[in-house]
């Protein structure tokens, strides 16, 4: 669907915040927003949205394109299709018209993801569209090419009709030149920097702390394990000020100690940009259980040796192994034995931590076991083998329940996590957290061991579960066969 009516006045709003002397010229836009026509849709008259990509090289020289249809040289540009956002669609635009991939640009540091300019024109009325005259309020957004050299351009011919990178000075747009010669003041370079933040936090025992991010459109690297962070916002002073106002978003209480720049990272943006991140390696020693997450999922400590059974957001596992061959732990982590459950501070929601095993024999079926009337939570429904985090970590209480409740045999490297389920039972009920963890291999053959909480367990075809089965179990299973890692589930 094309951007939300909410995302362009939000947009528009910000934008009229730093350009309130334009509050005037574009007096017509609310009530474009507030009509009852789509008002990025081209055939909304008497005006629409459009989106343009002000792309800007090494030598803070603009990309131009001739448009066949006006005759004029502009910035890449055209009509909203069904783009998540508008700087989405300046994306799509650029990449149409001159063959420009989102990774061949980035953000500047000085606008970020949000326009450079908006611009209201108007356009003549073409009778072989059947158009009548009308006005555009296009939206530019500023690139920098994210490479030194610049890609071939592969201009689309049916519109296009050569291209030419001029300096600012040079740039056709009056007011787009304006903001690009007081932008050139303050710094706009035409060289690539950092413009997001994360931190590899560590407890100096050889554990790292990862967040588990949600399964949401969105959502950069969603339902991976990742550092903590995010993007730069213009109000921040600079990448350590990001940093620290997002964990303060995401994580109020994490107060991380001796914050020191320790690499430049290339990851990609949620649009496809390049995206250059300013990593900083800190000291936490806390529990992650008494942080009151507000973003994510989930926090947990791991080891260098887990990562290998973890989805991991890209460079993360790479980063951390480097970082621990160059700080080799000196000690144990404190207080390994502490449990996941405990007294938190007032106002913290825990989460309960249950751990569960799929476990799928060589046709392909899948191991569940038929719970006690009068077991807890699951009664007299299929259900995996699952059990409860105690004074042990998740794996090892997978391994423990396995042998005590079937008398399988599993060995900790064959474990790899393949989903979690985040779930809320009922109103006020404290959240949990179902990890769902697959044995590569096992030995022993099911026997009901403990008969207070399972009176049978018996392979199933995951085409033909059995009924009933606790809800979460199936979600599970469906998202595990469809290789989705999270689902979230809400009363």
């Amino acid at each position: 669907m094309p951007p939300t009516r909410s995302h362009i006045r939000a947009t528009v709003e910000a934008y009229l915040s730093r350009h309130p002397h334009e509050r005037e010229a574009l007096a017509d836009l609310p009530s474009l927003l507030d009509g009852t026509d789509d008002p990025c849709n081209r055939a909304t008259f008497p005006a629409h949205v459009t989106c343009s990509a002000v792309v800007i090289n090494r030598d803070r020289h603009v990309l131009h394109i001739g448009h066949k249809a006006s005759g004029k040289q502009l910035a890449p540009g055209g009509h909203v299709e069904e783009d998540r956002t508008l700087l989405a669609a300046a994306l799509r635009e650029v990449g149409e018209e001159t063959g420009l991939l989102p990774k061949d640009l980035c953000l500047t540091p000085q606008f970020l993801g949000d326009p450079i300019d908006i611009d209201v024109h108007d356009i003549d009325a073409d009778s072989a569209k059947d158009e009548p005259g009308h006005r555009h309020f296009d939206f530019r957004f500023a690139f920098y090419l994210a490479t030194e050299q610049p890609p071939l351009l592969a201009l689309l011919d049916e519109e296009v009709c050569g291209a030419l990178w001029l300096p600012l000075a040079d740039v056709r747009s009056p007011t787009l030149r304006a903001k690009l010669l007081d932008a050139e003041d303050a710094g706009l370079t035409g060289q690539p920097e950092p413009v997001n933040a994360s931190v590899l936090i560590h407890d100096g025992h050889g554990r790292y702390l990862l967040h588990l991010r949600d399964q949401r459109e969105g959502i950069w690297e969603p339902g991976a394990f990742a550092l903590m962070g995010g993007g730069r916002e213009r109000d921040d002073r600079d990448l350590e000020t990001t940093l620290l106002r997002e964990l303060a978003e995401e994580a109020p209480g994490l107060d991380v100690a001796d914050l020191t720049p320790y690499a430049t990272e290339e990851e990609t943006s949620v649009d496809g940009l390049a995206l250059p991140v300013q990593v900083y390696a800190g000291r936490w020693n806390g529990d992650p259980d008494t942080v009151n997450l507000q973003e994510g999922v989930l926090l947990r400590w791991f080891t260098p040796d887990m990562l290998d059974r973890l989805r991991l957001s890209p460079g993360t596992g790479e980063l951390i192994h480097r970082h621990a061959a160059q700080h080799p732990a000196t000690s144990s982590p404190p207080d390994r034995s502490r449990p996941l459950r405990h007294e938190a501070p007032e106002g913290t929601e825990l989460h309960v931590v249950g751990v569960h095993l799929y476990l799928e024999d060589e046709h392909g079926r899948i191991l569940l076991g038929l719970r006690h009337p009068d077991s807890a939570y699951a009664g007299n429904r299929w259900h995996f083998l699952a059990g409860h985090c105690e004074r042990e970590a998740a794996i090892s209480c997978l391994v423990r329940e396995a042998r005590e409740e079937a008398g399988l045999i599993i060995k900790p490297r064959d474990v790899e996590l393949v989903h979690l389920v985040h779930l809320v039972d009922s109103p006020g009920a404290r959240p949990r957290i179902q990890l769902v963890f697959k044995a590569r291999h096992f030995e022993g053959a099911a026997e009901v061991r403990e008969v207070d909480k399972c009176v049978a367990w018996r392979w199933w075809f995951p085409r033909s579960l059995p009924d009933p089965i606790v809800h979460y179990t199936r979600a599970a299973i469906e998202g595990i066969q469809a290789g989705q890692l999270y689902t979230e589930m809400g009363w």
